[in-house]
C-alpha cells in the first residue's frame, strides 16, 4: 500500500494520551495507516509514567522517538482524531473527525493509565480494520 493514510492524534499538551496513541498507531497498524500526535502547547517531557507503562508494556520507548509538538510540525493529517476534550478541545483549523473521549490519566494512578492505554490500544486496532 503506498499512499497510506496520515492520523493525527491531538490533545491539548501532547504529552500523554496522544503520545500514547501515535505510539501505539505506529507499533500495531504503522502498515495501514501513518500516526502523528500533536497539541496547541506543549510539554518538556512526555509524561513519565505514560513513558515507563509503555516500556513495560510493549517494549516501546517513546521518548527515543517522539516528543511534545504543536499541531503545525506534523504533516497535514486524512483524519484527526481528539483524545478526549475533558479541557476543551484545541481549535486546529479544522473538525475533528473522531473523539475518543479519554480521560487524562496524569496524576492518576496505574491502575487508571492502565486502563486508558487499554481503550486506546481498543481504539487504534479498530481503526485499523477499518481503514484496511
Amino acid at each position: 500500500m503506498t499512499d497510506m493514510k496520515k492520523i493525527a492524534f491531538i490533545c491539548v499538551h501532547n504529552s500523554c494520551r496522544s503520545q500514547i496513541a501515535e505510539a501505539l498507531g505506529k507499533h500495531l497498524a504503522g502498515d495501514v495507516f501513518e500516526s502523528y500526535s500533536a497539541g496547541t502547547e506543549t510539554k518538556p517531557q512526555i509524561n513519565q509514567d505514560a513513558v515507563r507503562l509503555m516500556k513495560q508494556l510493549y517494549g516501546i520507548d517513546m521518548e527515543l522517538t517522539q516528543y511534545s509538538k504543536t499541531f503545525d510540525k506534523i504533516p497535514t493529517p486524512d483524519i484527526a482524531i481528539s483524545m478526549g476534550c475533558d479541557v476543551g478541545c484545541p481549535y486546529i483549523g479544522r473538525d475533528f473527525d473522531d473523539n475518543w473521549g479519554l480521560p487524562d490519566p496524569t496524576g492518576e494512578n496505574d491502575k487508571f493509565f492502565l486502563d486508558v492505554i487499554k481503550r486506546i490500544e481498543e481504539q487504534i486496532l479498530a481503526l485499523k480494520l477499518k481503514l484496511q
